[in-house]
């Protein structure tokens, strides 16, 4: 998955700022000077350490981080969250693969009234999109961090070539571009995107919103068998069987597909926007010279790309210190902290950072417009909202596979729309 890319797993670093917090009942934030806080490895976490000693001069609190490889962090989590442990007070989790998970358990604290208060630090100012996937039946239980939102990448090169004036506006558009480019270009695809079954299922839910389908009805009904989701199986697997490269393999994630981009052997791509500086780097691309960003092409239900929260903060409902706790949530997600952390390459949820020049000035200018127009349609999730979630994007991933490579989709997205269901149905029980 494309968000792990920035996250190294490692051992354990603990790095100890201050005293351990106070036990007892209740919440002691009145007593305990110390916030314990556990990170994954990100560049967002490198980012706050920095100006911790910021917020802890501003609170007179201490902060102690545990900072952990992703594998880890669900490790320590399935521990103590299980085991209703306060140890931790504050805790960064990834809202689309355990949100749902820590929501359903009662592990994660009900914020709702806590952001509704913070009138100055403004809820209203985050993004729709990552906002619904950090709510949990009504209730707020996450502050989104980092946002991803998929983009369309393409040859500049390739387009004035063939005499296309303007990147595709509409997915049909899209099809048609990729045909004549590869038509013209023996040797250069008109297309490329992830294959794996599940890898793919990310980057091929734009295509499933923009054709007006859903993973599920939002009532744990599937959807992956209707009229809009088959054709948007089809659409995607006949971009890649007709228009990708040739002998292509059905388990290419975002690095085989980017390589294949980069070593200029392809005129489309359609992918996170986080990953773009794998194509822009001269060090890492042969076309970082000529590559353009656009929008999401639009399907029949118009250009509804993802918009989603790739991590989140959360207070542990077990903590003793939950005053304190949204104390760090505040200050770590303010205006002044997104506006930092996105000028270092980091993308906020907040929309002010976005509507301010200063919070695009390192990205590219046609990027940034890109990234604008998809968070204005986009939606908060990329893949099914369920508890297993590694295994709803192997059942719902298959008919993406099956299309690639020329199989009934109708009857593959008949058949995992019957395990879909029953996956739901068993998460219901």
């Amino acid at each position: 998955m494309l968000r792990q890319s920035g996250i190294g797993i490692s051992l354990a670093v603990v790095a100890a700022l201050g005293l351990s917090a106070c036990g007892g009942g209740g919440d002691n934030s009145a007593s305990s000077k110390t916030v314990r806080v556990t990170l994954a490895n990100h560049v967002w976490t490198e980012n706050i350490k920095k100006a911790l000693p910021e917020f802890e001069k501003q609170t007179g609190l201490k902060v102690e981080i545990t900072q952990l490889g992703e594998d880890q962090l669900s490790d320590q989590y399935n521990v103590k969250l299980n085991a209703g442990s306060s140890d931790i007070d504050v805790m960064m989790y990834r809202p689309l693969q355990e949100g749902k998970l820590f929501a359903k358990n009662g592990y994660l604290d009900d914020l709702s009234s806590k952001v509704k208060d913070a009138k100055d630090w403004n809820w209203n100012d985050f993004q729709e999109g990552p906002v619904g996937s950090t709510t949990y039946k009504g209730k707020v239980v996450g502050v989104p961090l980092i946002t991803e939102q998929e983009v369309l990448y393409y040859r500049k090169d390739l387009l004035k070539k063939a005499g296309i004036a303007n990147p595709p506006k509409t997915l049909d558009e899209l099809k048609a571009d990729a045909e004549k480019i590869s038509k013209a270009n023996p040797g250069v695809a008109g297309f490329v995107a992830r294959t794996g079954k599940s890898a793919a299922v990310t980057q091929f839910s734009s295509f499933l919103y923009s054709m007006g389908g859903d993973f599920t009805d939002g009532n744990d009904h599937a959807t992956i068998n209707t009229p809009e989701a088959k054709k948007a199986y089809e659409l995607y697997g006949s971009l890649i069987r007709d228009y990708g490269p040739k002998n292509v393999s059905t388990d290419m994630s975002w690095p085989e597909a980017m390589a294949i981009f980069t070593q200029g052997k392809a005129a489309f791509y359609t992918e996170a926007d986080s990953l773009y500086k794998n194509a822009t780097d001269p060090a890492k691309s042969k076309v970082a010279d000529t590559v353009g960003f656009a929008p999401f092409p639009a399907g029949s239900a118009g250009s509804k790309p993802y918009n989603v929260p790739s991590w989140a903060l959360g207070i542990n409902d077990s903590s003793k210190n939950k005053a304190n706790a949204w104390k760090f949530i505040q200050w770590a997600t303010s205006k002044d902290q997104v506006l930092a952390n996105q000028k270092s390459g980091v993308p906020g949820a907040r929309t002010s950072v976005w509507s301010d020049p200063a919070g695009t000035s390192t990205y590219p200018k046609d990027l940034a417009d890109a990234i604008a127009v998809s968070t204005q349609h986009g939606v908060g999730h990329d893949r099914p909202l369920v508890v297993k979630v590694p295994e709803s994007r192997e059942i719902v991933g298959q008919p993406i596979v099956d299309a690639i490579t020329g199989k009934d989709v109708s009857a593959s997205a008949d058949a995992a729309q019957e395990q879909f269901q029953k996956l739901l149905d068993d998460e219901n029980k």
